[in-house]
Parts: C-alpha cells; structure tokens; sequence
C-alpha cells in the first residue's frame, strides 16, 4: 500500500483548496441558473477526481506505457522491455553509482564511454589505453578497470573487469562478459530476460 509523503499531503491540500475555489465561483456566477451549475460543477467535480486519480497511480501508468528494467526474486530473474528503437537498455550500478547501458551480446566485454566512467569515480587522466578493441567503425583503443563492484540490481559482481574506451561512443555496452554470468538469456514478447 502506497504512504503519502509530506509532498503528497500538500499536494492534496493544494487540490482541495483549488477545488473549493473553483465550486465557490461556480455558485456565485450562476445563481439564476442553479441545474446549469450543478452540471458545471459536477464534471469539474470528475475531473477533479480523475486527476487525483491519475496521479495517484501514475507509477503504474508509466510502467505500463514506458515499462522499465524490472527484478525479481532478489536478482535471480531481471526482465528489460524493448525500448521504442528495438534495443535493450538496462541500468546497472557500478561502484555504487547508476550507469545505463545498451544490452549488446555482439560485445566481448563491458565497454564504458569515458563520461560514465568518470561518473562511476574512475580518472579517465590516470588510465593507461594499451589495448586495441575491433568495432564496427574500426579498431579503438581500451583501458581495462577492476570496478569495486558492476552489475544490475540483485546481481551485482565485485571486482568486475570494464573497458573504458578512449574515442567517442553514444552508450556504455553491457557485453558478454556480464551477461554470461547468468544462466539463461531469453527475449519473449518484447522483453529480454536474464535468469541466473
């Protein structure tokens, strides 16, 4: 059952405030006319509650219009919907700090563009780009890193090895190297899923 926060019981207070003013204007502008603003007041009165309504189940609106990574049984099953540009996305947290990636199984490893890498605390100045990775735009230049720790919700690794790749990318990859830590990958009705 979902409690209301301070934010939510202004929030109401708010509603309830502007409702009021809205009724009281209805009564006064129309006192000759008493059906006609009882009719007024009566569909403000539903679209009062329809928003009330609208926010209150709003999380549920949007996991249902724009679904998002989902985990169940404490990481042993996560499911990532298709994203509106056919890919997969899936937020994983890497020392402590939410990266999303692109789920890419034609990636050996996990490959982080240097803006997350920089955002997960590791100095993009201090890496040594000694290794070479084959892409589709050619050949780049990689650093390996051990994370404190990588993975998504519930299935977290630690001392995980990532490559930072030193030319310009749009999205970190979630590679082979972390999905094969899991059991089983599937893709279902629109829906990638990992079971460990």
């Amino acid at each position: 059952m979902q409690q209301f926060s301070g934010d939510d019981f202004g929030n109401l207070i708010y509603l309830m405030i502007l409702g009021s003013v809205i009724a009281f204007w209805f009564f006064t502008s129309g006192r000759n006319s008493m059906n006609k603003v009882l009719q007024q007041l009566a569909v403000w009165a539903l679209i009062f509650i329809g928003v009330i309504a609208a926010y209150g189940m709003w999380s549920d609106i949007r996991q249902t219009v724009v679904p998002r990574q989902a985990v169940f049984e404490n990481g042993a099953r996560i499911e990532l919907p298709r994203a509106r540009d056919g890919h997969y996305y899936a937020t994983a947290m890497m020392n402590g700090i939410p990266i999303r990636f692109v789920v890419d199984t034609g990636a050996t490893g996990v490959v982080l563009r240097k803006a997350d890498a920089t955002a997960a605390g590791i100095e993009i100045e201090e890496l040594a780009f000694l290794n070479e990775a084959m892409t589709a735009n050619g050949p780049v230049r990689i650093a390996s890193v051990r994370t404190d720790s990588f993975g998504l919700e519930g299935a977290e690794i630690p001392r995980f090895r990532v490559d930072v790749n030193e030319g310009q990318m749009s999205q970190s990859l979630l590679g082979m190297s972390y999905l094969q830590t899991f059991e089983r990958i599937e893709i279902s009705g629109g829906t990638l899923v990992l079971v460990r």
